[in-house]
């Protein structure tokens, strides 16, 4: 993309510090807490031109910026440093999804189980034969943006709409083995604070995905390795019925 060190070092500080505070960040803030080396006027000149290119937006009642999806994905996909699961992580969560690998039921409500106790997010898997499964669910309201009634309320409202859920993983539309759809991306108005990571399954030669819906400021540095570890685990299991 058409940005500058400067400027990428901007969406860097202004997506980790919204990721912290959950509020908009200004010039003054990113100045004398990031200490980026150049005056606020200076700063607020750069994040009016990265508004212009999609990176932030404004809230009407702040002087600050948020980040957008686009600056979220930007940095997951070009900043960010994931975070590699402890071998004790990975003995434990495999061992407690293998212990129900001879019965596909069982095997996707343990994985979506151990799934959200580790990413303390909301986790959901699906089948393509319209079967779903979910565990987690209060932890959604560990989160600022879910504690507002109407979003909570449309999460939910997800869990028991299978072709919905899968209109959205199906929105993700790529190749990489792990999709990221972040706020308008979801494409559903009342879910522009949430973002969803997912993975791909192959269940007995039947499409799946197993995956978390949390704050769009989640920690994806985290959740990521955990999504992919675990779906990788389904999988490989499947490979053997």
């Amino acid at each position: 993309m058409d940005l500058t060190e400067r400027q990428i070092q901007i969406i860097k500080t202004i997506v980790e510090e919204f990721t912290q505070t959950a509020e908009a960040v200004g010039s003054v803030t990113l100045e004398n807490k990031y200490r980026l080396g150049v005056s606020p006027a200076t700063l607020r000149n750069e994040m009016a031109v990265l508004e212009e290119k999609g990176f932030l937006t404004q809230p009407h009642t702040s002087a600050g910026r948020i980040p957008t999806p686009m600056a979220i994905k930007f940095y997951v996909n070009e900043l960010m440093k994931e975070k590699d699961l402890s071998v004790a992580e990975e003995v434990n969560v495999k061992s407690r999804v293998w212990d129900h690998r001879y019965n596909r039921d069982d095997l996707l409500r343990e994985a979506t189980k151990v799934l959200s106790e580790r990413t303390k997010s909301l986790c959901i898997a699906t089948t393509e034969e319209g079967q779903m499964y979910h565990a987690g669910y209060a932890n959604i309201f560990n989160e600022i943006e879910f504690q507002d009634f109407t979003t909570a309320k449309e999460v939910f409202y997800l869990l028991d709409q299978h072709q919905r859920l899968l209109d959205i993983f199906n929105r993700a539309g790529n190749n990489s083995p792990i999709h990221i759809l972040v706020g308008d991306e979801m494409g559903i108005t009342l879910l522009r604070p949430a973002s969803c990571v997912f993975a791909d399954l192959n269940i007995g030669g039947h499409r799946g995905s197993l995956g978390i819906i949390g704050s769009s400021r989640q920690e994806y540095d985290r959740n990521i390795p955990f999504v992919r570890y675990i779906a990788n685990l389904v999988n490989q299991i499947a490979q053997e019925w």
